[in-house]
C-alpha cells in the first residue's frame, strides 16, 4: 500500500502513542497538515512557533511523555530554536518536526530556506534531515527512542517538501537498532560497593538531588535513601518536587538563591551524594570551593557530566532509579545524631521568610496560591525573581508539579508551558507564576488558551521592573537602573481583549478572594498583583563567591 511521506509521519506519530501536537502551519508543511486533518491526533494551534516548542516542553514535563511540536521551514523552524535549546538544557524529551524546501532547492538560498539541522546541532540530542522517503518511518521511531531514553532531550526531524509530498510503498520499519547508542542503566558492582562504604562511614552526609530524579521516576527511592540514612536532602531548581517539600529532612534549594541552611549543610558535609544533578554554576558557586571537606558520590546517566564541573570521588553512571535500587540493599539504617540537630538549629535560626510592610508582598502572593490550591496545583514559572519566590514559598510535594526553565533561563517560557501542562493534565489546576516583563514575551498565547478553553491561571507579580536584573543593579551597580523600569499595558484590559478574565489585586485583603475566584473560573484568568517594587530575592550568593558567602 502506497503512502505519502506526510501519511507515514502521521502513522509514525500514532504508533508512538502521540495524542497531541503543538504547531503552526506554513507552505513547507502543507502536506503534513493535510494528513493531520483526518488524523486521530489533537493539534493545538499556537500563535507563535516558540509558543509551540514551550508548550510541547511543558506537556512533556507534566506527562513524562515526549512533547511534539511542528513548524514550517525558514522562520518557522528558527522560531523553534529557543524552545529546543530550553528543552536541551533541562533534559526534556521532545521531538520537533520542521518542514524544509524541496531537496532540489537546498543550498540555493531558496524562499524560506534555513539550515535548521546545522542551526540546532549544538542544542539537540540528535537531529535528522530526511533525504530518502524510505527512511522516514524508521527515523521517526529512532527520534522518539533517542528523545526518551538515556538522558532525555530534544530531537529534530527536518522533512523536505518533496519527502512529505512524495509516495512510497509503506511497510513497518521494524525495531530500532542503534549500535552506537546504548545508554548504561546499571551501576557497576565495584562502584556501588565503594559508594555504600563511603555512605556508611560518613557522619555528615547531604543528598543533593536534581532533575534526573524526576526524569527517572526515582522519587520514592530517593525518599527511602534519605530516611534510611537520616540524611538531609537539598535539590536543584529542576529537582523541586522530587523530594517532598514538607518532609523534615528537606533543606530546600541550594546554590545562588538557595536557603542558608542548605548552603551551610553542603559546606560542612563530609559526604555529598549527588543524584541526577550536574553541578551547574548557579548551584556550585565557586567550583573549587564546593563542599570543600566532603567526598563526592556522583550518580548520573550521562557520563559526560561526571567530573565536568566538580570532582567526583566515586562515579556511578546509570539510571538514577535503577542505581538507587541497587544501592539501597547495601546500606544500613542510621539514627538521628548531632548532624541532624545542627541542621534543625540552622533551620530555626535562618528560616526562609519575609517582612511585611503594609504593601502586597510577592512572597505573600505565592504562599496564598499554595494555600488556596492546597498545594496540589501544577506550577509553571517564567524567569526572574518570581521564579525564585515560587521555588521558596510554594511547597512542592510531588514530582512534575514544578515546571520552570532552569538551564537556559528563558523569559516567556512559563505561559506557553502552562498551556502544555493544562493539555496534559486537563483536570488539574495550573498556575503560571509570571513577572510583568516575562509575561509579555509570549503573551500572544493567551489567544491559544482562550481558543481551546484552557483554564490556565496567570499570576503576574507586577513590580514595574525587570526585577532580577534590577536587583543585580541595586546590589552590584549602585542602583543605576539602566533600562530595567517597565511601562506596562493594563494587563486586565489585555486579558479581556483576548477573551480571558482579568483581575487586579493591590491589597492583601483582596488576595485570597481573587485567587479563589480564579480557581473557580473555568476560563483563562490573568491576575495582576501590584507588589512591592523593590523587594529582593534573598538570601543570595554573589557571583564568583562560594556558598557560605550569602547576602541577606
Amino acid at each position: 500500500m502506497k503512502k505519502s511521506g506526510a501519511e507515514i509521519l502521521v502513522q509514525g506519530l500514532m504508533d508512538q502513542g502521540v495524542d497531541t501536537i503543538f504547531g503552526y502551519p506554513g507552505g513547507a508543511v502543507l502536506p503534513i497538515y493535510d494528513a493531520l486533518y483526518d488524523a486521530n491526533i489533537k493539534h493545538i494551534l499556537t500563535r507563535h512557533e516558540q509558543g509551540a516548542a514551550h508548550a510541547a516542553d511543558g506537556y512533556a514535563r507534566a506527562s513524562g511523555k515526549a512533547g511534539v511540536c511542528l513548524a514550517t521551514s525558514g522562520p518557522g523552524a528558527t522560531n523553534l530554536v529557543t524552545g529546543i535549546a530550553n528543552a536541551y538544557m533541562d533534559s526534556v524529551p521532545m521531538v520537533a518536526f520542521t518542514g524544509q524546501v524541496a531537496q532540489a532547492l537546498l543550498g540555493r538560498d531558496s524562499f524560506q530556506e534555513a539550515d535548521i539541522t546545522g542551526i540546532t546541532l549544538p542544542v539537540t540530542k540528535h537531529n535528522y534531515i530526511v533525504k530518502d522517503i524510505r527512511d522516514l518511518a524508521m527515523i521517526i521511531k529512532e527520534a522518539f527512542h533517542i528523545a526518551t531514553t538515556g538522558r532525555p532531550g530534544p530531537v529534530l526531524v527536518d522533512i523536505p517538501r518533496d519527502i512529505s509530498g512524495g509516495e512510497v510503498e509503506y511497510k513497518d520499519p521494524g525495531p530500532v537498532n542503534l549500535p552506537g547508542y546504548r545508554p548504561v542503566l546499571e551501576g557497576t558492582e565495584e562502584q556501588l560497593n565503594k559508594a555504600a562504604a563511603a555512605i556508611l562511614a560518613s557522619e555528615r552526609p547531604v543528598i543533593y538531588a536534581g532533575g534526573g530524579v524526576i526524569n527517572s521516576g526515582a522519587h520514592e527511592e530517593l525518599k527511602k535513601l534519605a530516611e534510611l540514612l537520616v540524611a538531609p536532602v537539598t535539590t536543584t531548581l529542576m529537582g523541586l518536587g522530587g523530594f517532598p517539600g514538607d518532609h523534615p529532612l528537606f533543606l530546600g534549594m541550594l546554590g545562588m538563591h538557595g536557603s542558608r541552611y542548605a548552603n551551610y549543610a553542603v559546606c560542612e558535609a563530609d559526604l555529598i551524594i549527588a543524584v541526577g544533578a550536574r553541578f551547574d554554576d548557579r548551584v556550585a558557586g565557586k567550583f573549587d570551593r564546593f563542599a570543600p571537606g566532603a567526598r563526592i558520590i556522583h550518580i548520573d546517566i550521562d557520563p559526560a557530566e561526571i567530573g565536568k564541573n566538580v570532582r567526583a570521588d566515586i562515579a556511578i553512571v546509570g539510571d538514577v532509579r535503577v542505581v538507587l535500587n541497587q544501592l539501597l540493599p547495601r546500606l544500613q539504617a542510621k539514627l538521628p545524631g548531632a548532624w541532624q540537630e545542627k541542621i534543625d538549629l540552622w533551620k530555626k535560626e535562618y528560616p526562609i521568610t519575609y517582612v511585611e510592610n503594609g504593601r502586597l508582598k510577592p512572597q505573600q502572593v505565592i504562599r496564598e496560591i499554595y494555600n488556596v490550591t492546597g498545594g496540589k496545583a501544577r506550577i509553571t514559572t517564567e524567569v526572574g525573581q518570581h521564579q525564585m519566590w515560587a521555588a521558596h514559598y510554594y511547597t512542592f510535594t510531588r514530582p512534575r508539579s514544578f515546571i520552570s526553565s532552569g538551564g537556559l533561563g528563558t523569559m516567556g517560557y512559563g505561559f506557553p508551558a502552562a498551556i502544555g501542562v493544562q493539555v496534559a493534565c486537563p483536570d488539574e489546576v495550573v498556575f503560571d507564576i509570571a513577572g510583568d516583563g516575562s509575561i509579555q514575551m509570549n503573551i500572544q498565547e493567551m489567544a491559544t488558551a482562550v481558543n481551546y478553553n484552557l483554564p490556565v491561571n496567570v499570576a503576574i507579580l507586577n513590580n514595574g521592573f525587570l526585577g532580577m536584573v534590577r536587583q543585580w543593579q541595586e546590589l552590584f551597580y549602585n542602583r543605576r537602573y539602566s533600562y530595567t523600569e517597565l511601562i506596562n499595558p493594563d494587563f486586565v484590559k489585555l486579558a479581556e481583549a483576548y477573551g480571558a478574565v482579568g483581575l487586579r489585586v493591590d491589597k492583601a485583603a483582596d488576595l485570597k478572594p481573587a485567587l479563589e475566584q480564579a480557581v473557580r473560573t473555568n476560563r483563562p484568568v490573568v491576575l495582576d498583583f501590584i507588589i512591592d517594587r523593590e523587594d529582593n530575592v534573598l538570601p543570595m550568593v554573589p557571583p564568583g563567591e562560594s556558598l557560605e558567602n550569602m547576602i541577606g
